[in-house]
């Protein structure tokens, strides 16, 4: 039975997914956008309820938030994730010679900066305020920088890895580190006391649209050249 090589051009169904998800994820970003906009009054209870009871959590279990502290600000860091992108673009620049890949991954990430630097700048949202913090923050807060990098970094890391054929055992361990990253990073923020809860989901919500977007862009470019190289050797299949 044919099958379709990860190698070759995909099919127009094959982008479908990809356009219902990019499409209900910008209508859902939109919507949150609104709300926090319009400072809807059940949002901002809900935002402040979760605040203040992660609040009380974060100066009880001081340990625990020292912890969250070092996962914030160095491991899951807009700047590691950036950094962690580099390297990803000169690996497949230099090993693989995947010109296109490498530039549309810079791209979507510089994208996203700009998208992310631009909505708070727009919404100049406040962050919460706190008589006893234990970390602190500088810029406006919607959406969550932190959210949306990791969420951006590591679901086009993701695909990379999808489409050129990782093995099973490195696919699952990807999936794995990117959503305890995505959703950690997400968690720590308004453990810390930095975010609103929807500041997060914000920042998750137009991370994951941008990624969708970015998929959608990549599919329609024609698979040649150096680039339908898989990056990561295939296992041959056994015959029957």
């Amino acid at each position: 039975m044919h099958t379709q090589s990860v190698d070759s051009p995909p099919r127009s169904s094959d982008r479908r997914p990809a356009v219902r998800w990019a499409g209900a994820l910008a209508l859902c970003s939109a919507l949150l956008l609104a709300l926090v906009a319009v400072r809807w009054h059940p949002l901002m209870t809900l935002d402040g309820d979760i605040a203040e009871t992660t609040h009380r959590w974060a100066v009880d279990e001081s340990g625990l938030t020292q912890a969250f502290r070092i996962l914030t600000d160095w491991v899951w860091d807009p700047w590691t994730m950036r950094i962690l992108c580099a390297v990803a673009v000169l690996w497949l620049l230099l090993r693989h010679a995947a010109r296109w890949a490498a530039l549309w991954l810079a791209v979507t990430t510089a994208l996203s900066s700009a998208l992310q630097q631009g909505m708070k700048a727009a919404m100049d949202r406040s962050r919460p305020v706190w008589p006893d913090p234990v970390d602190s923050a500088h810029y406006a807060a919607f959406p969550s920088g932190h959210a949306m990098t990791a969420t951006v970094v590591c679901g086009l890391l993701l695909y990379l890895l999808h489409r050129h054929g990782a093995g099973r055992a490195v696919w699952r361990t990807a999936v794995a580190v990117a959503v305890v990253s995505v959703v950690g990073v997400g968690l720590t923020r308004v453990w810390l006391g930095v975010h609103w809860a929807s500041d997060v989901v914000g920042g998750w919500l137009m991370g994951a649209a941008l990624v969708a977007a970015a998929v959608i862009v990549y599919g329609r470019r024609r698979s040649d050249g150096p680039d339908t190289q898989p990056i990561f050797p295939r296992r041959r299949s056994s015959s029957p």
